[in-house]
């Protein structure tokens, strides 16, 4: 069966020309990914879970603004039923199940367990659900590994402004010591926070997500800061309270472009990668425990120049620098692409905002391939370079790349995302051969979900959705059969 599987793959990708797959050089004739190098696919609550008003569950953010504003999502759907994972799990499992996978990266949703947001309600359905996910997981040989936070805030903690509120970290720590308390016998791997410059600059700063809040350059940056130290005390607690009898890993996913410029002008990358990867990473990877220093100079010097008192982007004190510095046992990565960077002048953007302060302005290669979504182009060699690019900055910290995916019009026949895999795939074994720590690689996504504001015009699953089918079967794509190869043998395979 499998060599039939290899043959089908072969004959689909040979109708394809060079010019249009997504491929990488191999480099060297190491093909075999280490013993111990773990392969999985992601999800998200919201995204999958549906059932957002039953069993004590409460609002999150994307609840209310879906209802509120179904024009805003491009089909006017919502994840009110999505994949409906919160009565079929078992048809998710048998996803990952018959793919192999080592882990199941998937989230918590935090009004589902605590629907005020703090502990003043404590829904045992909830915990019901996530340990049924756990408990099945570690019986069929999957690990879990755990977000906590994907971007489903509780509705109950907006009313007093999110994460521009100081009070989101103390909320937040108690939140995770439940998490540690209920669930940390089993879960050995989590993570805090996903994509938290996303979720705070499409959120706070262009008002293009949830909450719709639009203050460039100043709610959203309130929100990055907020998240570091709400991640760094939920760290802090777990390694002086539950650390020695649990004995977990904790880290947080960041998304990060790799940046190159037309003409290799390394100061220009240096400073793209700093205003994207180094503004979360730096804080808790690097050896300084702050935010990059020609960050907080031009954020500084900008806000003086607008007539602020302060800079919109203090430094940490010293206080928090101690608490958020180390504050991570890996780095979870989300790749996906990459851009041409290149000085703006003068800046671009409003004032103030990210792409002022930046003074970077971003273009694409037209010979790169695009997927089914307006940002994302096929550019593997973004993936090692980043690697490299880390490995190099913060002391070869282990790397989780937590999400890596492409986006197709939902064809079962998926030779698009077989090549952006195997070209993704190919690249974190370069980065391997030279020497970065990586050691576990997570697929986006499991199933095809609810994608945000493009409700489910554009699919990511390795597992077709059928949603018109009362039942929501799970159909394997050819990229799911493709991935299960390279994952039972660990070895790298070109077709």
């Amino acid at each position: 069966m499998k060599a039939l599987i290899v043959l089908v793959l072969c004959l689909q990708l040979h109708r394809i020309s060079a010019a249009e797959r997504c491929q990488l050089h191999h480099k060297g004739e190491n093909r075999q990914f280490p013993e111990d190098f773990a392969f999985g696919v992601s999800t998200a609550a919201y995204q999958i879970e549906g059932g957002w008003n039953v069993d004590g569950k409460g609002l999150s953010i994307w609840d209310t603004y879906t209802h509120a504003h179904p024009e805003r999502i491009l089909d006017r759907t919502n994840g009110d039923e999505a994949a409906e994972s919160y009565h079929r799990f078992e048809q998710d499992l048998a996803a990952l199940k018959a793919l192999k996978v080592k882990f199941y990266r998937f989230s918590f949703s935090w009004p589902r367990l605590l629907p005020n947001a703090d502990t003043t309600v404590i829904n045992q359905k909830g915990i019901d659900y996530y340990n049924n996910i756990i408990d099945k997981l570690l019986a069929n040989d999957i690990e879990p590994m755990v977000t906590m936070f994907h971007c489903d805030l509780p509705e109950a903690l907006n009313k007093f402004g999110g994460f521009t509120n100081d009070i989101i970290i103390k909320y937040f720590r108690f939140y995770a010591d439940f998490l540690y308390k209920t669930f940390g016998d089993r879960v050995k791997k989590w993570i805090t926070f996903n994509e938290p410059f996303d979720y705070c600059v499409l959120g706070y700063g262009r008002a293009y997500f949830p909450p719709l809040v639009h203050s460039p350059g100043v709610a959203d940056y309130l929100c990055m800061d907020n998240t570091l130290r709400a991640h760094a005390a939920a760290y802090r607690s777990y390694k002086a309270k539950y650390f020695k009898r649990q004995g977990g890993k904790i880290g947080i996913t960041i998304s990060s472009r790799f940046y190159y410029t037309q003409r290799g002008d390394k100061h220009t990358i240096e400073r793209a990668m700093q205003y994207s990867l180094g503004w979360l990473a730096n804080p808790i990877y690097s050896k300084s425990g702050n935010y990059p220093q020609l960050v907080l100079d031009d954020i500084g010097n900008n806000s003086l120049r607008e007539g602020l008192a302060w800079s919109r982007l203090p430094p940490f004190s010293e206080f928090w620098t101690k608490i958020i510095r180390g504050s991570g046992d890996f780095l979870g990565l989300n790749y996906y692409t990459s851009r041409y960077a290149e000085l703006s002048q003068p800046p671009i953007g409003e004032v103030p905002s990210w792409e002022f302060d930046s003074q970077l302005e971003y273009t694409v290669d037209e010979k790169w391939k695009q997927g089914n979504s307006n940002w994302l182009y096929c550019v593997p060699q973004g993936l090692e370079d980043i690697l490299k690019w880390i490995r190099d900055r913060y002391d070869n910290v282990e790397v989780f790349v937590t999400e890596n995916g492409w986006s197709d019009y939902g064809a079962l026949e998926d030779t698009d995302r077989i090549d952006f895999l195997q070209a993704h795939l190919q690249a974190v074994l370069n980065a391997i051969n030279d020497g970065c720590n990586v050691t576990h690689y997570s697929h986006w996504s499991l199933i095809d979900n609810f994608e945000w504001n493009m409700g489910y015009t554009q699919k990511y699953g390795l597992y077709y959705l059928n949603l018109t089918s009362p039942h929501k079967e799970r159909i394997a794509k050819m990229s799911a059969h493709y991935y299960r190869t390279v994952i039972e043998s660990k070895k790298y395979y070109r077709y």
